[in-house]
């Protein structure tokens, strides 16, 4: 990590910056809140709020391109099944509306022309992600990468807030209706798991009775791997990297996702 990301690292608004984008939720009001109005919601002024959102994109810029210079990448990128002109969509929590995320990573990795749009949400759950779908139909995407579920799992002093049914409901249903409305071609990525002694130990979650158990994410990942798109298992990838919550990913897992997603859709094939 350079010195100027380990400083971010402790600065009190770095980690809300990183997972929250309030702009994202709050489109029914209108035109997106200047830089102003968006720094003022995290205490900082507009030149602070720019100063952070380009510290977080050198970060990724610099992800990409350690990826981009290991053994055979040139070939994965060139095997990737996206084309200029189409438009990549992520639908998400916060694993990938993280600031620093794996698709944040992967969209300086793609062909030039290619336009990504991530409109995950931090805490979105299946259910919250299938009330949006006019915003994601909205989008006119080409291809759709998913990864949900993991917020549908968690358990408020020991029930998990939405059933296993649910999930699978849910999740079929904002697949066939987008791909219904779109045509857009739809992969799926799995919850890339937890750490259940650091969730266990965050004092944040102790005080509000929220946890996670491994087991139930591995549910959500097999449900989606029995899908008949492609569905991308970021678990190895992810295994061992993450923050002191237990749930989110240092930058380096978010790195190993990316990967995992280059190596997964390299093989794929593109449009006729």
């Amino acid at each position: 990590m350079t010195s100027a990301a380990t400083a971010a690292a402790h600065d009190p608004a770095e980690r809300m910056l990183r997972f929250h984008q309030p702009e994202k939720v709050l489109r029914h009001l209108g035109p997106a809140p200047d830089e102003a109005a968006l720094g003022a919601l995290f205490g900082l002024d507009p030149a602070g709020y720019r100063t952070r959102l380009d510290l977080f994109e050198a970060r990724n810029r610099a992800a990409a391109a350690a990826l981009a210079a290991e053994p055979g990448a040139t070939a994965r990128r060139s095997g990737l099944p996206f084309r200029p002109g189409e438009h990549v969509v992520a639908v998400g929590e916060s694993t990938t509306a993280d600031r620093l995320s794996w698709f944040e990573i992967l969209r300086h990795l793609l062909p030039d022309g290619v336009r990504c749009t991530n409109l995950a949400v931090t805490g979105s759950t299946t259910t919250q992600a299938l009330a949006n779908l006019p915003t994601l139909a909205f989008q006119r995407p080409d291809w759709v990468l998913c990864m949900l579920g993991a917020n549908d799992v968690q358990r408020l002093d020991g029930v998990p807030l939405i059933s296993a049914a649910e999930t699978r409901r849910t999740l079929r249903a904002l697949r066939d209706l987008t791909v219904r409305r779109t045509g857009a071609r739809w992969v799926w990525l799995t919850p890339t798991g937890v750490d259940p002694g650091r969730v266990a130990e965050y004092v944040h979650f102790r005080r509000a009775g929220l946890g996670w158990a491994g087991a139930d994410l591995d549910a959500v990942a097999e449900l989606l791997l029995a899908e008949p798109e492609v569905t991308i298992d970021t678990r190895a990838a992810a295994h061992g990297h993450w923050e002191e919550d237990g749930v989110h990913l240092t930058q380096a897992g978010q790195q190993h996702v990316a990967a995992a997603v280059l190596d997964a859709l390299a093989t794929q094939p593109g449009p006729p």
